[in-house]
């Protein structure tokens, strides 16, 4: 991310997209869609225990699985991208989006959470650039409870947003993380 303004969140977010959808297609080619089969609850405990990870290694400040927090929390944004496809198609009893179909609604949600970032940010003023990236996962986690009880509602909800709109947020929050982690491994 060095070419880019290292505060310019509409010049980082499309660059840690390329990231995500890197490890997107390679999942893409090694499985295909078998996600397609989960259904959104499934989804929705994947990505907590994705969540649930950052924040045990968080915790310990140390890891015995070689694979860090960088990549749970693009696997945060690949699954949340995938929730929100497994929403408006539903689920399949089988494997039914070829990777170009599969990359079109990666593109198409993922341009949606930028869309949401951009006005978030203008009324937030960047203000997530002041957080952790440790209270970035605890509000990651919180969103997935809040998912999971709306799940356990059968998808009502009296006064709050959606499952999608969650999910939304989630994945902005995982991209505010990458941006940080980025920035962070070129200060090194």
């Amino acid at each position: 991310m060095n070419k880019v303004s290292r505060s310019n969140t509409e010049e980082q977010f499309p660059l840690i997209k390329e990231l995500c959808m890197k490890v997107f297609l390679a999942k893409m080619k090694d499985y295909g869609s078998a996600w397609r089969v989960l259904r959104s609850p499934s989804l929705t405990d994947q990505i907590y225990i994705k969540a649930q990870r950052i924040r045990s290694l968080q915790d310990k400040g140390k890891q015995k699985i070689d694979e860090g927090i960088k990549p749970e929390f693009i696997g945060i944004v690949n699954y949340c991208i995938m929730a929100i496809i497994q929403i408006e198609k539903g689920h399949s009893d089988k494997p039914d989006l070829t990777v170009e179909e599969a990359v079109d609604l990666y593109d198409k949600y993922y341009e949606k959470a930028f869309e949401l970032m951009q006005n978030k940010n203008h009324d937030y003023s960047e203000a997530w650039r002041e957080m952790r990236i440790s209270s970035l996962a605890d509000i990651i986690l919180m969103k997935l409870l809040r998912i999971k009880q709306i799940e356990n509602n059968k998808g009502k909800t009296s006064t709050s947003e959606g499952i999608d709109a969650n999910l939304y947020d989630i994945i902005n929050y995982a991209v505010f993380a990458l941006i940080k982690m980025e920035l962070e491994d070129e200060n090194k």
